[in-house]
């Protein structure tokens, strides 16, 4: 009479294939992951950029020589946090805000960038220099 029920070889084939099939289920998860904080970070200093072009400078005829929530009143204060919840200037933070020719808080030109993860840094110059 024939049991019924799988062979050890059968169940390590089964065994082998969800592992496989979960690892590369992770490795992608991950990678949306990574390629969404880029984003995020690309969009954040976008947004700082067109704020200091768009609003800031054309009121003041510079740049100011450090970035804050206050100075940028056209932008969400959380957009000056990287995805890791540090802020631009901040020991660590994925964003850098470098001025140049800089004279009683105002500056004449800037360059934004962000750290990325699975690029190279992603940068900004001011468009007056």
């Amino acid at each position: 009479m024939r049991q019924r029920g799988f062979t050890v070889l059968e169940l390590l084939v089964a065994i082998v294939f969800l592992v496989a099939a979960g690892t590369i289920f992770f490795v992608q998860k991950r990678d949306l992951e990574v390629a969404a904080r880029d984003s995020a970070r690309k969009t954040a200093i976008n947004a700082m950029y067109y704020n200091l072009e768009d609003v800031f400078y054309p009121g003041s005829n510079g740049y100011p020589e450090h970035l804050t929530a206050d100075q940028l009143k056209g932008l969400d204060p959380s957009i000056l946090k990287d995805p890791n919840g540090k802020t631009i200037g901040d020991y660590g933070s994925n964003y850098r805000y470098d001025t140049k020719d800089c004279g009683n808080g105002i500056c004449k030109s800037y360059t934004l960038t962000a750290t990325l993860e699975h690029e190279g840094n992603y940068v900004k110059d001011s468009r007056n220099k």
